[in-house]
């Protein structure tokens, strides 16, 4: 597998290991996880959009969901 070197600042690092110890991950299997939705949010969305989002992370590796809309009622 090949190996990617990111740059973080330490902030972003600390909210990377927060986060990873809520959902129960290490913090590679947390970096492996926002890649790997990243990928495949890319392939549902046609386009770049902007989300709004109090994790850095996700902002930084996701994209906004433009799914169907959902049914009122």
């Amino acid at each position: 597998m090949p190996r990617i070197t990111v740059d973080i600042t330490e902030e972003e690092q600390k909210i990377l290991k927060k986060r990873a110890d809520k959902n129960y991950f290490s913090v590679k299997e947390q970096i492996e996880d926002i890649v790997r939705r990243s990928c495949i949010s890319t392939k549902k969305n046609s386009g770049i959009k902007q989300i709004k989002c109090d994790d850095k992370l996700v902002g930084i590796f996701s994209r906004a969901r433009s799914g169907r809309p959902r049914k009122k009622g």
